[in-house]
């Protein structure tokens, strides 16, 4: 969602818009203590306990560059290193990852150190130009989603949303943790998009989610926004289209089956006469070998965001690759179950939470989710960072 702000004609407005929205919400987001565990008289056990939350300020200078615009991350437990990837398009400093320590446990979460930057390089072996230098037949990529290779020794998966401006459509491609390119995965020619028809994704709104299967085989890749031949945006009236997860081959690229999300409408009517109201797919995550996590992220100018996880069997649903528009009646969504709304976690004021990952287990085997949040570079956001214990829901398939 971040390129909202710097790529649009309207970015100053916006930026502006937010920084009213989240200073007349709350403070912003501190470091958030452990909470305390649930009794018996506190009811069920949540599917999601905050364990601690903490933040970076915008325009933190960290090994030469602007620490934010944290789309993705991922953590190795081979070599116990974080891996966060910004969406910076080379604007300030040119597209990279940085690698980070993080630490959790009973006292709360610990303010992430961050121990390198590397700055992602093309197939030319340069890296990626600047949207003020373009060079011919290189993109501007829009970094989202990150996730470490199983077994590769320090090979990492990425997307980027594209560069619509200039031809390029959304892109999934392997990297080093040099920095240096692998190869570039094929994409179904679906993932093209086709404005001048009215078909294909939109800008901005494309490949946000990245998921790995466990035995590190099949990818699962997940629209931010529905296709344009899908149906409208959501409002706060009603959710809008259908969001389409394609699951794919890794060694081949090649599509083994598409499900249909249907994502909330708008949390909240904005609280100002302008800006955007939105909600989307920020990011998946594996929950085993057949179910997925789904963040969804709502933004509207004067309320500021929401957040919500939810859990999905990706073998429920009909596989819709062979479908060239999601008509209503010509599919079947995958059923969702609800998580948590994020907001009532206890971890104060969210921000911009954009990726999410697998931390660690706790000391007595819990699960840990860990969600990071993409300032947008703007001084009204920090960077948040939030653990928390996770358990399947008990209404969950």
């Amino acid at each position: 969602m971040s390129t909202l702000f710097r790529t649009s004609p309207w970015a100053p407005l916006l930026a502006a818009g937010l920084a009213l929205a989240l200073s007349a919400c709350a403070p912003l987001p501190q470091a958030v203590p452990a909470a305390p565990a649930a009794t018996a008289a506190a009811g069920p056990r949540p599917a999601l306990r905050l364990i601690g939350s903490a933040a970076i300020a915008p325009g933190t200078e960290v090994l030469g560059t602007t620490f934010g615009g944290i789309s993705g991350i991922d953590y190795d437990a081979a070599s116990g290193r974080w891996l966060l990837i910004s969406d910076d398009r080379s604007a300030l400093q040119p597209a990279r990852i940085y690698t980070a320590t993080l630490r959790y446990g009973p006292q709360g979460l610990e303010t992430p150190a961050i121990t390198g930057m590397v700055a992602l390089r093309h197939a030319n072996g340069r890296t990626y130009p600047s949207p003020r230098r373009p060079e011919p037949g290189v993109d501007v990529p829009d970094a989202e989603a990150v996730r470490w290779l199983p077994g590769s020794g320090g090979h990492f998966l990425w997307t980027s949303e594209g560069d619509f401006g200039r031809g390029f459509g959304p892109q999934l491609r392997e990297s080093r943790i040099d920095g240096s390119a692998v190869r570039d995965l094929p994409l179904p020619a679906s993932f093209q998009p086709d404005g001048a028809h009215g078909r294909g994704p939109r800008s901005n709104g494309t490949l946000e989610g990245l998921a790995l299967s466990p035995d590190g085989r099949t990818l699962w890749l997940s629209m931010e926004m529905p296709w344009r031949q899908d149906g409208p945006l959501p409002t706060p009236a009603a959710p809008g289209g259908p969001v389409r997860f394609t699951a794919l081959d890794l060694a081949t690229g090649q599509p083994l089956r598409q499900i249909a999300y249907q994502p909330d409408a708008v949390a909240h009517a904005r609280r100002i006469p302008w800006g955007p109201q939105m909600n989307g797919i920020s990011e998946i995550l594996e929950d085993g070998r057949h179910h997925l996590l789904v963040l969804e992220r709502s933004y509207s100018a004067g309320a500021g965001f929401a957040v919500r996880l939810y859990r999905i069997d990706t073998r429920t649903g009909s596989d819709t690759l062979a479908l060239p528009a999601l008509a209503p009646g010509s599919y079947t969504p995958a059923p969702k179950t609800l998580v948590a709304d994020l907001a009532t976690l206890g971890a104060g004021t969210l921000d911009n939470l954009e990726g999410m990952a697998w931390g660690p287990p706790l000391p007595g085997g819990g699960r840990v989710i860990v969600f990071v949040s993409d300032d947008n570079f703007n001084p009204a956001e920090v960077t948040q960072f939030i653990a928390a214990e996770y358990t399947v829901p008990s209404a969950a398939p």
